[in-house]
């Protein structure tokens, strides 16, 4: 089921996270679509829970990169493009439904907060889902597979967090830096552990304070392309 879009991340994103938007949009803008359209027909009652955990993070983030590459070449998901202010963009690319399976609409956020996070209670989707930007976590070139899906949330989880770029601790000032992430589903991390730091501190493999000052890093909206500066 997933193996069409395992080829194309495999094919167009490099170890980094990188999407090479230019060449996917010129030589393989089809297969993704295809693949799209023959997944559209899937009985999702069919599925065990993590087949359908598995197909919704697959979906999630090939249905950002179809809206990329509609509108590559673009800097930011997030343009200010012929006069539409940037939170009317922001609605288009989110709340817009852009894809419909078994005949009924879905949208990025339908998929992200009416499936994902309210039906796995799993807060380790936040470091699989991939919004197009750099301050997203890293897109892994590799589609989910059921048989393997929390180990690769798990990988994801350790990869985002041991990021200095995500997360950073200063031991002088006591200080933990955390992606915005961690403060837009403070919620969900709070169902896994008491506290943001408690969340952090086994994957960051430092010791921290008690209640370290938290500050969280700006976000960075560029494009996550290969071709970005």
């Amino acid at each position: 089921m997933f193996e069409p879009w395992n080829c194309l991340l495999q094919k167009y994103v490099n170890d980094q996270g990188r999407v090479d938007y230019r060449r996917w949009q010129t030589s393989g803008y089809r297969d993704l679509w295809e693949w799209l359209d023959d997944l559209s027909s899937v009985n999702l009652t069919a599925l065990t829970p993590k087949q359908q955990l598995s197909l919704w993070l697959n979906l999630y983030n090939a249905l950002t990169i179809h809206q990329v590459l509609q509108r590559y070449p673009i800097r930011s998901i997030l343009p200010s493009v012929l006069g539409i202010p940037n939170w009317l963009q922001f609605f288009l690319f989110f709340q817009r439904p852009v894809y419909r399976l078994q005949g009924e609409g879905y949208s990025l956020n339908r998929i992200e907060h009416g499936i994902l996070r309210s039906q796995f209670q799993e807060p380790r989707i936040h470091f699989a889902l991939v919004c197009a930007s750099v301050g997203c976590p890293l897109l892994r070139n590799q589609a989910y597979f059921p048989d393997i899906v929390f180990d690769q949330l798990e990988d994801d989880a350790q990869r985002f967090i041991r990021n200095p770029n995500k997360v950073m601790f200063d031991p002088q000032t006591e200080t933990l830096y955390c992606s915005k992430i961690f403060k837009w589903y403070k919620a969900d991390f709070f169902n896994a552990a008491s506290s943001i730091s408690n969340y952090i501190e086994p994957y960051l493999q430092t010791s921290l304070p008690a209640s370290p000052s938290i500050h969280y890093l700006p976000y960075d909206w560029s494009l996550n392309a290969i071709d970005s500066k």
